[in-house]
């Protein structure tokens, strides 16, 4: 067998394997509860690895080594500091209440609490954010597509619209197998496909690592005899990459730079509150342990998780580093702007040089992380949507089965949501191949969880403030906000028209992505305190 037919051969034993676990885990299937949160009978070791598979999707799969293999360093692995902290309260506080309250969509506490006009808006804010998220997240394991296709006709690599094409293909495919054993097997078929999905994760990075050390002469002592610049294998960073003299130049430096202990402290502690306490995507996997003991426990051991696997993948671009620069003179790299493309480096070493079988196996962990990402974002998709509009709208079936069929079809239905937002992606990408909005889209969490955050927080932490108007204004007002400070009004009259809409002051800070979500709920929460909530709802949610 050659080498490139033993990868095809493992490549298919894994989506032999994940469509079997679907259609095994329909035949329990019987109710809501059943589909959407698996009869609340998930073991917790399970949901600790559906979380982790939620995280780590292609883009962070490709992204991560990129990052080690730009900065050559370990600083963007500070954002764990934040992860930590803010997976012991959502373990506290979020998710205590949602299983008091025996809640299928984390909307429906939002009615309890506020009412029918707040849940919905933040469960439209969900619906369309995940869609944009998780659909344009479509294009991302289409890169190592492409590199293998250049790879294997050097001389003949693909154009523009060729790649759209060949990539718009490959994700339909990708989506529609996903919502196959999504729709038939339901969270049920999701947390064990994602229970396979982290094994073969880790098996890749792992085999990466050990590949890199032995093809480095002297392994890791080696690699490090070439990383002795200023930055490198720094873990720490304190202050902005923009040295300034005055307080307001100290601040705005560190608001306008990625990575710094502050943005992990402060920064990523918001963002994972918003994307673990108030995303039913990521809670919906959490609410169905047996019980919130289990759930807490699940949810921290994630986040501890978290740590080992964030090194692996920078090790492997800061490796990538020292053999592509100092090793092997390669001149078939990637390049983008005259220098090694970050994103591509480490498909392009995946396909080039790892041995067939081994190579099987990376392809299969990005299938892995992405099918695990799309089938979650499906089942929460179709869950709230259900639960939080069709149900009130048309009327809630009385029979279970009904109701289960709907979420089915929606299911269906949002799958073609994501496939239209992942090809819309790719035809913008061959269009204008220079932009960048694939940074914009796959940021978009960050422009809303903000709003969704502070009236979670205002809901769960007061009692007797925020109201049905006031949140709307709220949230309103929370987007507005991070999209006038992360420069989002410039972003996208440049990608259309060239120009930018306005010019900024000198003095103004143009956010980067570990602010977004606290700038968004500190002006969500300010607003909506501002606003006294009704009795019967305190009651209620009491």
């Amino acid at each position: 067998m050659s080498d490139y037919g033993l990868d095809l051969a493992i490549i298919g034993a894994y989506f032999a394997v994940i469509v079997w676990i679907g259609v095994y885990c329909s035949r329990r299937n019987r109710s809501v509860a059943d589909f959407a949160l698996g009869g609340r009978s998930i073991p917790w070791w399970a949901v600790l690895a559906s979380i982790l598979a939620s995280e780590i999707s292609a883009g962070t799969f490709f992204g991560s080594p990129g990052e080690g293999f730009r900065l050559r360093n370990y600083t963007y692995a500070q954002l764990m500091l934040g992860y930590l902290l803010a997976r012991l309260v959502v373990s506290a506080v979020f998710i205590p209440a949602y299983y008091k309250h025996n809640v299928v969509s984390i909307y429906e506490f939002l009615e309890i609490r506020f009412g029918p006009r707040t849940r919905r808006m933040a469960s439209a804010i969900f619906l369309l954010t995940r869609s944009l998220a998780s659909g344009s997240r479509l294009w991302v394991p289409t890169l190592l597509l492409v590199v293998i296709w250049n790879q294997t006709h050097r001389g003949e690599p693909l154009g523009n619209w060729e790649q759209f094409w060949f990539t718009g293909a490959a994700l339909v495919l990708i989506s529609l197998l996903t919502a196959a054993y999504t729709a038939v097997g339901g969270i049920k078929a999701v947390i064990w496909t994602d229970v396979l999905q982290i094994a073969v994760l880790f098996a890749a990075l792992g085999f990466s690592v050990w590949y890199l050390l032995g093809h480095i002469p002297g392994g890791w002592a080696g690699a490090k005899s070439h990383l002795t610049g200023p930055n490198d294998l720094r873990l720490w960073q304190w202050e902005g990459e923009v040295a300034a003299a005055t307080p307001w130049g100290k601040l705005k430096s560190v608001l306008e730079t990625e990575f710094t202990v502050w943005a992990a402290l402060f920064g990523s502690l918001f963002v994972t509150l918003a994307t673990h306490g108030t995303d039913q995507d990521m809670v919906q996997r959490m609410l169905t342990a047996k019980n919130q003991r289990q759930s807490a426990v699940a949810t921290i051991l994630s986040g501890l998780a978290d740590i080992p696997v964030t090194f692996a993948v920078l090790t492997i671009g800061i490796l990538l580093a020292v053999y592509y620069g100092h090793v092997v003179a390669d001149p078939y790299l990637p390049m983008a702007a005259g220098q090694p493309d970050s994103t591509r480096i480490f498909p392009y070493f995946v396909v080039d040089v790892m041995p067939g079988g081994l190579r099987g196996l990376v392809v299969a962990g990005v299938l892995a992380t992405t099918m695990g990402s799309l089938g979650t974002a499906m089942n929460s998709l179709a869950t709230s949507y259900s639960r939080d509009f069709h149900f009130r709208w048309f009327g809630t079936p009385n029979d279970d089965a009904q109701r289960v069929r709907i979420i089915k079809l929606s299911t269906v239905g949002f799958t073609l949501v994501l496939i239209l937002v992942g090809l819309a992606t790719a035809f913008v990408k061959a269009c204008h191949p220079s932009l960048s909005i694939i940074g914009i889209i796959l940021g978009s969490f960050g422009y809303t969880y903000g709003s969704l955050l502070g009236i979670f927080m205002v809901g769960l932490f007061t009692r007797h403030r925020g109201s049905e108007a006031g949140n709307l204004m709220a949230m309103t007002a929370g987007i507005v906000a991070v999209a006038i400070l992360s420069n989002l009004p410039n972003d996208l009259t440049q990608m259309i028209s060239g120009h930018p809409l306005y010019d900024n002051p000198a003095w103004f800070p143009i956010i980067e992505f570990p602010w977004r979500i606290m700038a968004g709920t500190v002006v969500t929460a300010a607003v909506a305190l501002c606003f006294t909530s009704q009795g019967e709802n305190c009651r209620r949610a009491g």
